[in-house]
């Protein structure tokens, strides 16, 4: 794939895909440097793309996976400072605070139990935003199969953290 077939192939997603990395980093900046670093990755591996039956759920996902890595590598900074520089709340709302940690880490461990696809629908959907039309193009599964598995990973996720809360 030469310069011009990029331009005219892969630029015009350029909306669609800022759309993806805006729900997903939750900021402009964030998002036009996920879109940037898209393109040179794409540019990269511009002749593997000519074989690619749907370019814009290809480039989707390149731009999802993107957004994920800069959020694991965002939370691995935090983990990674020394006790004394991580933020401490205040001494009456410490307890809070604690029980907020807890339950963020009870409801990560759940959702690492549910299967891969009901991992990503409802990660896309209601920690991403990213409408259902999105997630067809990304997942390439059909409208009604996302809403099932959507509807079972929050019925999944709801009893195990139930579980969890009640023992």
């Amino acid at each position: 794939m030469n310069a011009t077939e990029f331009k005219q192939q892969l630029l015009p997603l350029n909306a669609s895909l800022y759309r993806m990395a805006f729900k997903l980093m939750g900021n402009e900046d964030d998002a036009k440097d996920v879109v940037q670093d898209a393109y040179l990755k794409l540019w990269k591996m511009r002749d593997n793309i000519t074989a690619v039956d749907n370019q814009l759920a290809y480039c989707l996902t390149i731009v999802k996976n993107m957004c994920l890595d800069r959020h694991r590598a965002a939370s691995l900074k935090v983990v990674d400072k020394p006790p004394e520089e991580l933020p401490i709340a205040g001494d009456d709302n410490a307890s809070r605070h604690i029980e907020q940690q807890q339950t963020t880490q009870l409801l990560n461990r759940c959702l690492a139990r549910l299967p891969a696809q009901q991992q990503q629908v409802l990660r896309m959907r209601d920690l991403a935003g990213c409408s259902m039309q999105e997630i067809e193009k990304v997942t390439g599964l059909t409208a009604v199969n996302a809403r099932v598995l959507l509807s079972r990973a929050r019925k999944s996720l709801r009893n195990q953290f139930l579980k969890h809360q009640s023992s």
